[in-house]
């Protein structure tokens, strides 16, 4: 429990400093090309424009980071209840709100500080109340199917809906990256061939697809909602997405149990969890954060 633990915190805080680094080269990115097209005819973002912004060190290496936090998360979900896993993971929107105080300049407001207090306290509630996660054997190869068609459709829906709704569509973006981590992380606790190894079955088994889409189209679409709107309200999203879901598909499917007698402290700390980062969502929005421009991103240099 403790070494799953301590690879979900580390995982955390690869994913929101990687969210901040990622959202600062997008926005210089968007700031530089502001003279080109960058944007669709309804005003989301360009394929071009999200390239260019890819190509930026701090998008690079705030990519880097995220793989990263891929890996230790991966290893998080297969130590830990899912419910515990991902929400430790989502814990990285705390870390993403402290670093966008300097790297993008943001000022949170007592009401930002207070939702975020209110997720920490609901893992540490969560951490309290996990027992056994459960081990996703025996889970019909039917719904492997199922989880790939699934990620597929999030990530093909996300896609469409930010290029037709443009700016309007940036908490949805950040949503539906969240369902696709996790629908990851689902994927890789049904993974067949993990253990014991077995290549073949790991390569025949529709999950690892699933998680591959869901993966990469997770991060395009959180990509998107970067360019396009609040950096915590985005994340905030997210961290609804890739907890609710996958938690309650834990309990419900793979075993995932809280120790004897606390279930209730489960419960509360799930639900204080997700309210919480709903809050931060609220309130760091766009109307919430008009000061949060692209040209205020400051200008950073690599150092060494």
């Amino acid at each position: 429990m403790l070494i799953g633990l301590l690879t979900a915190v580390a995982a955390s805080v690869c994913y929101g400093t990687g969210s901040v680094l990622q959202a600062v080269g997008s926005r210089r990115s968007a700031r530089s090309g502001a003279a080109t097209t960058a944007s669709t005819q309804f005003g989301g973002p360009s394929l071009s424009s999200t390239a260019k912004a890819a190509m930026t060190w701090e998008f690079i290496v705030g990519t880097i980071l995220d793989f990263v936090g891929f890996a230790l998360g991966a290893l998080a979900a297969r130590l830990l209840p899912l419910f515990l896993s991902q929400a430790v993971i989502s814990a990285n929107l705390v870390v993403t709100a402290v670093l966008s105080v300097r790297l993008l300049r943001i000022r949170l407001t007592r009401a930002e500080w207070t939702s975020i207090g209110v997720v920490c306290g609901a893992l540490v509630l969560l951490a309290t109340a996990a027992g056994e996660e459960g081990s996703g054997h025996g889970v019909p190869i039917a719904t492997h199917w199922w989880l790939l068609a699934i990620s597929l459709a999030l990530m093909a829906g996300g896609t469409l809906a930010v290029r037709l709704l443009g700016p309007r569509a940036a908490i949805l973006a950040g949503l539906l990256s969240g369902l696709g981590f996790g629908a990851l992380g689902v994927g890789v606790r049904v993974l067949n061939g993990v253990t014991p190894f077995d290549p073949a079955a790991m390569l025949t088994d529709p999950a690892l697809y699933a998680i591959v889409t869901a993966g990469v189209g997770g991060m395009y679409l959180h990509t998107v909602a970067l360019q396009i709107g609040s950096v915590n309200g985005a994340t905030a999203a997210l961290v609804v997405g890739e907890t609710v879901l996958p938690g309650a598909i834990g309990v419900l499917w793979l075993g995932d149990a809280s120790r004897a007698g606390l279930a209730w402290m489960a419960v509360l700390g799930f639900v204080l969890a997700v309210a919480g980062a709903v809050a931060v969502a609220w309130f760091g929005g766009p109307a919430a954060h008009m000061e949060e421009q692209p040209q205020q991103a400051p200008e950073l240099t690599p150092t060494g």
